[in-house]
């Protein structure tokens, strides 16, 4: 039997324990402490980066629920479009890796090669489908050799709308008694507009049909392009400027390291309030914290996991890399440094984190 952290164990106990995410939200649990507008009781916002994926399939609404039993303050949903103009919750519009599509046969003439942002990439896509048809798929864990617990919840849950997640986070806030916002990203935005099935007007139609406002949806992009769309949109929620370590947005003229100078955080100053800079970013020396705090922008960092492959190598426990090694220390860092968010896959050793009390003498 393969060696296990004591945070795996420890995370699985607290699954064992919680109430199944899969059951309905209107189900009493215990409530969570009240804050105004989204925020943590004190330190930094914890974001579930698809729910809580490193304990659940991702963008299912177990994994959500999850997120938000483990004390995650936003909850984020990647959004692609279906053939018939609905946005839907899926790491990328490809499906193969998180859905059971490969295995019906009444897809199988859908499969397909698209070049998506200049990749070359072959599958089952969202576009090439109806709402009602990717319902009657069911997700799967998208990383089953590096999570196969994750693997038990496969074949439970269905696709869901955006609309559908902004209502589970409402019903899950009345739960716990507290905000819980949603954080939606559009993916590949610039394909989809290629298409004639643009994000960026879906998004916007859904935040008014919804009336989410700036306590309960902040929206983010690698694209600037389409956070200008939204910013034209005048929905008065806050926009997220996402940042990648190397390249560019795509079909941006400017690298990822131009807009991380202050004269290019000035720029995205001007249409959003946040950054999501990769989290190795802002690891000293990095000036990047200083100088977005300094444009009045709030910085976010991603994505946060708790295995040996994804931590610093001095915090790797062990030579197997999907171990667990000492994820909390990592959070502590990025804590100390002055971080206003975290993006996790783990969002309760995320809480852990940030809610220990302090060593004393530090």
């Amino acid at each position: 039997m393969r060696r296990r952290s004591v945070l795996l164990a420890a995370g699985a106990t607290a699954a064992a324990l919680s109430p199944s995410p899969a059951l309905s939200a209107g189900r009493a649990v215990s409530a969570a402490p009240a804050v105004a507008a989204g925020r943590p009781a004190a330190g930094p916002l914890v974001i579930g980066h698809r729910g809580a994926a490193g304990w659940r399939p991702e963008h299912t609404a177990s994994s959500y629920t999850f997120a938000v039993q483990c004390g995650a303050d936003w909850i984020e949903p990647d959004l692609v479009a279906t053939r018939d103009h609905r946005l839907v919750v899926r790491h990328e519009n490809e499906i193969s890796a998180t859905t059971d599509v490969a295995r019906r046969a009444e897809f199988a003439a859908r499969r397909t090669t698209k070049t998506v942002d200049g990749r070359t990439v072959t599958g089952w896509f969202t576009e090439d489908f109806t709402l009602a048809e990717l319902r009657t798929l069911r997700a799967v864990e998208r990383l089953p050799l590096l999570r196969n617990r994750n693997t038990v919840f496969d074949g439970r849950e269905q696709v869901l709308t955006f609309e559908e997640v902004v209502d589970l986070a409402r019903a899950l806030a009345r739960r716990h008694g507290r905000t819980v916002a949603v954080f939606p990203e559009t993916k590949h935005p610039t394909y989809f507009r290629s298409l004639g099935l643009p994000l960026e007007p879906l998004l916007a139609a859904a935040v008014r049909r919804t009336r989410l406002g700036p306590r309960e949806c902040v929206i983010q992009s690698f694209e600037p392009s389409s956070l200008l769309r939204l910013a034209e949109e005048g929905l008065r929620v806050p926009l997220w400027q996402a940042l990648g370590t190397s390249g560019g947005p795509y079909g941006h003229p400017a690298t990822y390291r131009d807009m991380m100078t202050p004269a290019g955080l000035r720029a995205i100053a001007a249409y959003a309030r946040w950054i999501g800079p990769d989290k190795s970013l802002l690891e000293p020396p990095s000036p990047l914290l200083r100088d977005a705090h300094a444009a009045g922008l709030r910085v976010g960092a991603y994505t946060f996991r708790a295995e040996n492959r994804h931590l610093p190598a001095d915090l790797r426990r062990g030579d197997d890399p999907d171990d667990f090694g000492d994820a909390l220390t990592e959070y502590a860092r990025h804590y100390a440094l002055g971080v206003d968010a975290v993006v996790t896959d783990f969002p309760d050793l995320a809480v852990a984190a940030r809610d220990a009390p302090a060593t004393p003498g530090t």
